[in-house]
């Protein structure tokens, strides 16, 4: 499956997923073959955190 590119979309994406799937980000980034840290990178850059008690971006 291909993820969103823009960052926007995809922090939606993600947290979607991370609600409805996954009960963390490594889980989904293995499971999806995503970099954590390139995920993190580019929606840090984009203006969003990940927290991972409420397991979600921000």
């Amino acid at each position: 499956m291909e993820i969103p590119n823009d960052p926007h979309i995809l922090v939606s994406f993600i947290n979607m997923k991370l609600r409805d799937f996954y009960p963390s980000l490594d889980i989904l980034c293995e499971d999806f073959d995503i970099n954590r840290d390139e995920l993190d990178r580019k929606l840090n850059d984009a203006g969003y955190e990940y927290n991972a008690e409420l397991n979600k971006y921000f």
